[in-house]
């Protein structure tokens, strides 16, 4: 049976495909469109700024929210799996003596046990069930691996919450979010999500109201308060367990003045309850947990107990709309946590080029104590051999990092890795110790380790660089003995070399004893449900690199242009007419009557006594004076004549609730009479823009613009760099970026055919831009729009703009030629006023119609090519220059 989080995949798939449908809330539509560069519905989507994944785990989180309504994750299984025997399964329910027990009492009789019966609970071990079954209050799990972005979807996801909420203040959207940050990294979540890029989250209306109005808070040692206005709106507070929960807290003495420090227990209490009841104060709350595993870890029990009694109280004493928890671990000793909602995967990740991947690198070896020198001579033999040579784009030289169970074991082991690394010609001042005995200098070079210039290549570690530790130059890991417990030690120590760094092309490597081999495969299993053979033969599908924008100052391109407004129509409005909605006024509420028979343990039977009866009860009503009032702000209509008629239609001088937003659409009809207008403008189209890339200062002053871009490892012979060209380019044409990311063969035949030819007669050439690639609306203004077959306006950027030094310019398009019947049967019918019959045609027929609005500026080209170009591919480009 499909787990719950594949079902909702599917349905979110659904959802996303139809435009995420949202008739009360609609603006969630634009939100979402906005993650993406709609520029080809069919062919590959730009994010603006979160990952393929966060945006898959964003758009669910909406789904449950306004598709599912909030369900708590009861509701939610129960709406998916309506049947019984599904649900049974769903649950982990499969034993024989539970499977007895639902017979006996039916499903929901059981888990009424569940929620109830604490000896029920622990002699079937259905603590985890419980934790998921007992809440009245939606708490879901988005399980995405590591280096996937967990904290920047948070940010996301509030971000998007907060502008809902003010597009909609009367609907139930998160006003304040409550964030715990993993550990005592309160400072490092908070900076990334102050430094996130909320304009390329939000569409630009929202953000402008976001950013003046959000308000970011952390809790501080030492202040026995929060900084937030109690009842306040739009807050994010950044925090951990340890600062609010329901406990005494840690404070050391000379936190507390003078006098008062006898009374230190007091003040501990103290902390944690002022500050709770800060946050209580606040309305519409969220609570995000970072990093949740660690909640459900092997002391589940007792930590989830703290937690749980904290977001308890906050649900008890304010409106909590969700728990949303974050984590790359969605199983627990190989069963799933049944919380999780949406989950990508570590394969997944490494598919993607989210993590480096290490197919082919995982290496077992058996040895015993007294071959233990052979086993590191073996490891750092393949490393230097693999990676001596090997850095990262920004100079960071590939590092090692061996982890030692013991400080004994370390020392025991330093002098045989110096002896081999200096027999290998490194000096053995590569190597550092960080171990809870290392002195401050070592420490400090451990936090320098991902600067270029760091000497250490060969780090030793003893109790430290696990989770949390992030070494970008980290290549290889090796645990060269056998620890008596695990607590996925092998896993968090293992896994430390896999995160990935755009323009990296090598693989990681993962060194074990043949019993952590072992160790690894039960661990990679009960936490990620896959095992070290798929770990070990999964690779990259995609990989990242940084893009360099060399030209910054590119003459615009100026011409006229068709722009669409949208005005309010000349013609008379149609006069207003209301009329009362034909909706009933009143609702419907059920009564049976239920008896409790004695069970055993502590919980009952409910047995019904009576057939159902059906009780009519009055709709909630609202008066004409604020229904009115409403109708006539929303759509700037007059006030008294809405008034008006609204007395009489309901002469009582109220009108049924559910009535208003049929009124609304009455409203609506009847005053929103608008007409699209097409207008032809001089602009000056940006070709590059600067502030769309990442603005960097080097040491020397010098300011460079990057850009980090993606593409699949079969396209890594379509980049073209600049410094490849520079003897057959002496005029330095193209790469006003670098390197250039062609999509196809012929594209990249096409460039390199022509700038060999300008070269050769330069006179007239101003310069040649491969500008298919770079699509992005903060990055160019160079796109051309057309209407899809949906009738909806996309934009496309065409492959190359080839300037003269008159300032004319030729765009050239290159098609497969599998599409030229095709393109140009519709540039015929085009030409006779039909309508064209394929995609490529309508985007060609807008080409046509762009550079015909200026045809002393532009000129356009269709270069068509199978797998290899023509011939004659380039005689129209020098032409159009000679």
């Amino acid at each position: 049976m499909p787990h719950l989080h594949a079902i909702i995949a599917d349905e979110v798939a659904a959802w996303k495909k139809a435009d995420y449908p949202c008739e009360e809330f609609p603006d969630i539509s634009e939100i979402l469109e906005h993650q993406t560069m709609h520029s080809e519905p069919s062919g590959p989507i730009e994010s603006r700024y979160l990952r393929a994944a966060q945006i898959d785990a964003l758009t669910t989180y909406w789904y449950l929210r306004l598709v599912k309504k909030t369900p708590t994750m009861l509701d939610l299984y129960k709406s998916v799996y309506p049947q019984p025997s599904e649900l049974r399964k769903a649950l982990g329910l499969t034993s024989d003596s539970i499977r007895d027990i639902i017979e006996n009492i039916g499903i929901d009789g059981l888990l009424a046990k569940v929620r109830e019966d604490d000896a029920f609970v622990k002699t079937h071990k259905l603590n985890s069930l419980r934790e998921t079954v007992a809440l009245d209050y939606p708490s879901y799990i988005l399980a995405l691996t590591m280096g996937a972005g967990k904290t920047a979807l948070i940010g996301s996801i509030i971000a998007t919450e907060f502008a809902m909420a003010m597009e909609y203040p009367e609907g139930k959207f998160i006003q304040n979010a409550l964030v715990f940050a993993p550990g005592l990294t309160i400072m490092r979540s908070l900076r990334q999500i102050a430094s996130m890029p909320f304009d390329r989250i939000l569409p630009p209306r929202h953000f402008k109201s976001f950013a003046a109005t959000v308000k970011l808070i952390f809790t501080r040692d030492g202040n026995p308060d929060i900084d937030v206005i109690r009842g306040d709106s739009f807050n994010i507070i950044v925090t951990n367990t340890e600062k609010i929960r329901i406990t005494k807290e840690t404070i050391r003495k000379g936190d507390i003045p003078g006098i008062f420090a006898s009374k230190a227990d007091e003040a501990r209490s103290d902390l944690a309850n002022r500050r709770l009841q800060a946050i209580a104060s606040l309305p519409d709350l969220a609570i995000f947990s970072d990093e949740a595993h660690h909640t459900y870890g092997a002391g589940m029990e007792k930590s989830l107990k703290r937690v749980r009694e904290t977001i308890n109280y906050l649900h008890r004493e304010t409106d909590l709309i969700a728990v949303v928890n974050t984590t790359g671990t969605p199983y627990l000793k190989r069963q799933p946590l049944l919380d999780v909602v949406f989950w990508y995967g570590l394969s997944a990740g490494i598919n993607d080029g989210i993590l480096k991947s290490v197919a082919g690198n995982i290496h077992s070896y058996t040895f015993d104590k007294q071959s233990v020198d052979d086993f590191l001579g073996s490891v750092l033999d393949d490393f230097i051999g693999k990676y001596g040579t090997v850095t990262l784009p920004a100079g960071h030289p590939a590092k090692l990092a061996l982890y030692f169970p013991q400080v004994a074991d370390l020392k025991e082991a330093r002098p045989l890795i110096e002896a081999k690394l200096i027999a290998l010609g490194y000096q053995s001042d590569c190597v550092l110790a960080r171990t809870n005995e290392s002195t401050a200098a070592e420490k400090a070079a451990f936090e320098r380790l991902n600067d270029p210039d760091s000497p250490h290549r060969i780090i030793l570690m003893v109790n430290i660089g696990t989770e949390g530790w992030d070494c970008p130059s980290l290549f290889a890991t090796a645990l060269a003995r056998q620890l008596k417990t695990s607590n996925n030690f092998v896993l968090q120590a293992a896994c430390r070399c896999l995160r990935e760094v755009p323009g990296n092309t090598h693989s990681a490597s993962i060194y074990l004893t043949a019993d952590n081999y072992r160790t690894l495969d039960k661990e990679l299993k009960e936490t990620y449900g896959e095992s070290l053979t798929t770990l070990n033969t999964t690779d990259n599908n995609s990989r990242t690199t940084t893009i360099r924008l060399r030209k910054v100052n590119i003459p615009p391109l100026l011409v006229k242009q068709t722009i669409r407004r949208v005005q309010r129509s000349e013609q008379a409005p149609a006069p207003l007419a209301l009329s009362v909605p034909d909706i009933t006024g009143d609702g419907i509420l059920t009564r049976q009557s239920f008896d409790l028979t004695s069970a055993s343990g502590r919980g009952g039977i409910l047995t019904a006594t009576s057939a159902t009866e059906e009780i009519t009860t009055e709709a909630e009503t609202i008066d004409l004076y604020t229904a009115s009032t409403k109708l006539a702000a929303v759509y700037r209509a007059d006030f008294w004549e809405i008034k008006s008629q609204l007395s009489a239609l309901y002469p009582d001088g109220a009108l049924p609730e559910n009535h208003l937003s049929a009124l609304a659409a009455q409203v609506e009809a009847a005053t929103s009479a608008y007409d699209i207008i097409e207008e032809q403008i001089e602009v000056a189209l940006a070709l590059v823009k600067p502030e769309g890339f990442t603005r960097e200062i080097g040491e020397d002053g010098t300011e460079t613009y990057t850009a980090q871009i993606s593409y699949p490892v079969t396209r890594e012979h379509l980049l073209l760099s600049w410094e490849k060209f520079t003897g057959e380019n002496p005029h330095d044409f193209g790469f006003h970026y670098d390197p250039y990311n062609f999509d196809s063969q012929p594209e990249a035949d096409f460039f390199t055919t022509l700038l060999h030819q300008l070269n050769i007669k330069p006179e007239e050439v101003e310069d040649l831009y491969f500008t298919g690639a770079l699509t992005s609306p903060s990055k160019t203004d160079f796109s051309i729009e057309y209407k899809d077959a949906d009738g909806k306006w996309r934009s496309y950027t065409p492959d190359f703009i080839l300037r003269k030094k008159d300032g004319r310019c030729l765009i050239i398009e290159v098609k497969s030629e599998q599409h030229e019947a095709g393109i140009l049967e519709d540039l015929k019918r085009d030409a006779s006023k039909q309508a064209p019959i394929t995609h490529e045609g309508t985007k060609a027929i807008a080409l046509k119609r762009f550079s015909g609005l200026n045809p002393d500026r532009l000129k356009y080209e269709l270069v068509f090519a199978g797998e290899n170009l023509r011939t004659d591919a380039t005689d129209k480009s020098q032409k159009f220059i000679y």
